[in-house]
């Protein structure tokens, strides 16, 4: 090491190990023995968690600009129990174009050894073996690339630096209609418009739903206006009717809503500036100025836009009267917390449908495995689920009745909605007048959306790249019920004093951003609310004392971080800055054998035992 180079501390990185195999490597298998000499980046992910998408996003341009000395393994660390499914994996790898090599670890075998605690996570891994750095959430790519630029200068100098092509293998096109399409739409004039999310398209379908009439878009991942033929997307997803004829169109991976003109074929953008909504980005503004966060879905209803905001667990809304959009529910924290608007917690919503008397939004959101609805006075309620780490597949009382990581909703004549419960591969039914849910058809390969079509339901089986016409039968199916938790082991803590720690070191060249007051924010609660007898709220230390209530056996402890730094260099007046965020839905079980301290890793290295 020249003298110039940083001390880092170093710890010899643990092999990678999962039952499920390897993926995008030609079938063949790898240890870090085989990637020595290259810098190695896991991204510990699952594909049900949207922070791990973005963090897919993020990681192209570094992986493009280093592909002779960056090698990126994806840890596929499943929550779902679908997700331990290897073809399901395997698909969300092609969904999603994942352009690295991914190791499916459906036991969460190397996510143990790694001692991760949340998706996303990232670890570097130097030439010569060892782990140099570790970063949970978003928003870390530039850090990462910064210290990129230094090991290959180092280990460059010191010969320990090995260059050439990487070992990822592309899968085969599959020659198939749509590719993982994402939400269906019934258009006035009886057609069918899907949007065929893998391949950056909107294709619209004969009445039939199978004779194709045209594409929207040219088929490359972009964001460009123009004509059907010219216009690009980026893995497209919800629609819905404005009120003058046209589709919007959530865009979700370009952060923004589109206009189809079905007329011409022009596409516009209506809202979002192509950028990501980060903490601290206006909530409210002129469309075309303000950030949005991965839009799953769109509903029209009360006049408004209604926006399923997956990326920061929110519900927005467009107002094509001024051309605005605002946020309208929710407080950026993931969970299921139920009241108004404002006070709110959603995780993932990715489903509306309007109830057929215009009083509900009906929402299925996602990764609390929920249905929930918003009244005409914007309070929200649940119908169905318990939280982040409950779910499966049971029948009966909604008091009792789970669902899978459900993507879509589909209100019904009757007044009843249709679930797609993607995750359990059914199409499921809740009745608002007895509280009972049924399961309406199975064998469904992870749908994600549902229109009714006359006197049929026409489902999006996502992973069959197919419409399935159903007729709406008038008894349920009956299926054995199952439930499920988390395969993520709940962390053992001592009752009483825990001391958290969350760990936030700058990145080299930056430091903590202080000109206009604290630059970090620490907010703790606790599922139930009993398990804190104190520490809870909001404050701006990352360390904080809790007290654990010993009556409560277990519980999920959730913390949102927020650090924001800058470029240490005098010379310019304004530096360029940085967020750095992560929330954690941490699982606890009270034992007096377990740890007095819990430490969380935002950026940077845990030095303390």
């Amino acid at each position: 090491m020249t003298d110039s180079a940083p001390r880092r501390v170093r710890v010899r990185a643990p092999e990678l190990v999962g039952e499920g195999g390897w993926l995008n490597t030609g079938g063949k298998p790898y240890t870090l023995a085989d990637l020595r000499g290259r810098i190695v980046i896991l991204d510990f992910w699952t594909f049900c968690c949207i922070n791990c998408l973005h963090v897919l996003d993020e990681l192209r341009e570094l992986e493009e600009k280093h592909s002779e000395t960056v090698v990126v393994i994806g840890v596929h660390s499943p929550k779902f129990a679908h997700e331990a499914e290897h073809a399901a994996v395997a698909d969300a790898v092609e969904r999603y174009g994942v352009g690295h090599p991914v190791l499916d670890d459906p036991a969460l075998a190397t996510w143990k050894q790694y001692a991760v605690r949340a998706w996303p996570t990232l670890v570097v891994i130097d030439p010569e073996g060892y782990v140099v750095a570790q970063h949970a959430g978003e928003g870390h790519v530039h850090a990462i690339e910064r210290l990129v630029t230094e090991l290959e200068a180092e280990h460059g100098a010191k010969g320990t630096l090995r260059r050439g092509e990487g070992p990822y293998v592309p899968p085969e096109p599959e020659p198939t209609t749509l590719r993982f399409p994402g939400k269906a739409l019934l258009l006035p004039s009886g057609r069918l418009l899907v949007s065929d999310t893998t391949r950056h398209q909107l294709v619209e379908f004969a009445a039939d739903g199978e004779s194709v009439v045209r594409r929207i878009g040219s088929g490359a991942r972009g964001f460009t206006d123009g004509t059907a033929e010219t216009a690009r997307f980026s893995e497209p997803q919800g629609l819905a009717l404005l009120d003058d004829g046209s589709v919007v169109v959530a865009d979700t991976v370009n952060h923004a809503l589109r206009r189809l003109d079905l007329g011409t074929g022009e596409v516009t953008t209506l809202a979002g500036t192509g950028r990501q909504w980060w903490r601290g980005s206006p909530t409210a503004g002129p469309a075309r100025e303000t950030d949005l966060s991965s839009p799953w879905d769109v509903a029209g209803w009360n006049g408004l836009v209604w926006i399923a905001m997956a990326g920061v667990h929110q519900l927005w809304a467009y107002d094509p009267g001024d051309d605005t959009v605002a946020a309208v529910a929710g407080t950026t924290n993931e969970g299921l917390v139920d009241g108004p608007g404002p006070e709110a917690w959603f995780a993932q919503p990715s489903g509306l449908a309007v109830s057929p008397d215009g009083t509900r939004l009906w929402l299925a959101d996602s990764e609390t495995s929920a249905l929930r609805w918003v009244d005409l006075g914007g309070a929200v309620h649940t119908a169905v689920g318990t939280g982040l780490f409950d779910f499966g597949h049971r029948d009966g009382a909604a008091g009792q009745a789970l669902l899978q990581h459900p993507l879509g909703v589909t209100a019904l004549p009757d007044g009843s909605v249709a679930v797609s419960d993607t995750y359990n591969h059914a199409l499921r039914r809740y009745d608002p007048a007895t509280g009972a849910v049924t399961t309406l058809a199975t064998d469904l390969r992870e749908p994600s959306d549902a229109v009714v079509v006359g006197g049929a339901i026409v489902v999006v089986e996502s992973a069959r790249h197919r419409l399935t016409r159903l007729r709406l039968p008038e008894e349920a199916v009956r299926v054995e019920p199952v439930a499920h938790r988390t395969r993520r082991a709940a962390t053992e803590v001592a009752p009483g004093r825990l001391r958290l720690d969350v760990v936030f070191q700058a990145p080299a060249g930056q430091k903590l951003d202080t000109r206009y007051g604290p630059s970090t924010r620490l907010l703790v609660s606790a599922t139930p609310p009993e398990l804190l007898k104190d520490g809870e709220g909001a404050g701006t230390g990352l360390s904080r004392t809790l007290d654990l209530n010993p009556a409560i056996e277990q519980g999920v402890l959730h913390i949102s971080a927020m650090a924001a730094s800058c470029d240490d260099d005098s010379a310019h007046a304004y530096p360029a800055c940085h967020v750095h965020q992560q929330d954690w839905g941490v699982p606890v079980r009270l034992t007096p054998a377990g740890t007095d301290r819990l430490a969380l890793i935002l950026a940077g290295m845990d030095e303390r035992p």
